[in-house]
């Protein structure tokens, strides 16, 4: 096909219109981002504010809606400064959810439980470990005190690939351990990383 240079110029001119446009024009026509309940969103806050004595870095925070089905993504990385925020898959603790049925009915804090443990967490040291590359956390309420001895971290696992959900509906369960995509993980480590909130809970 060719062009005339009428239609050359006549193309150049509407590509240049659009860059004059504001950004404002665009974003109204951008997909929204992922949502978090709000709720759970202003709890997270707060313990952030409670816990800032301990929190050394306060621009991004973690937080799992356990509230959601686990076939949905319900784990979010938030930028404060910015507002930018990702949703990721994540697993919950098989005794959480005995029966597997796909959503957590559960927590527990207690030594073999195999369950979720709610509240926030500080993300400690990475290391390589049983998982692979992993996020240590520690408990900074009651209901998760023992999260560093029943080694409760941040870790990839094949059965919290969205493969699981297409084939059978849901993920599959962690001992406990906040169990990520490989990718999602691989962007925890990098923007949550040490030092900051990871808070977990059910609204």
């Amino acid at each position: 096909m060719s062009f005339s240079r009428r239609h050359f110029l006549g193309a150049a001119a509407a590509a240049g219109a659009s860059l004059a446009l504001p950004a404002r024009a665009f974003a109204q026509v951008a997909p929204a981002g992922p949502v978090i309940n709000p709720r759970l969103k202003a709890r997270a806050l707060a313990a952030l504010e409670a816990n800032r004595s301990v929190i050394a870095k306060t621009d991004v925070i973690g937080i799992a809606d356990f509230s959601r089905m686990s076939r949905d993504p319900r784990f979010y990385i938030v930028d404060l400064r910015t507002g930018f925020v990702t949703e990721h898959h994540v697993a919950h603790g098989k005794g959480s959810d005995p029966a597997n049925y796909g959503f957590l009915q559960y927590f527990s804090n207690e030594m073999g439980s195999e369950a979720t443990s709610q509240g926030a967490y500080l993300t400690g040291d990475a290391y390589q470990g049983k998982y692979g590359y992993s996020l240590r956390l520690s408990g900074l309420d009651p209901s998760n005190s023992n999260a560093l001895p029943r080694q409760i971290v941040v870790h990839s696992a094949w059965y919290a690939e969205a493969k699981m959900v297409e084939n059978f509906g849901k993920l599959g369960r962690s001992e406990g351990c906040f169990a990520l995509p490989g990718v999602s993980h691989a962007e925890a480590m990098v923007r949550l990383g040490s030092g900051r909130l990871l808070y977990a809970e059910k609204v």
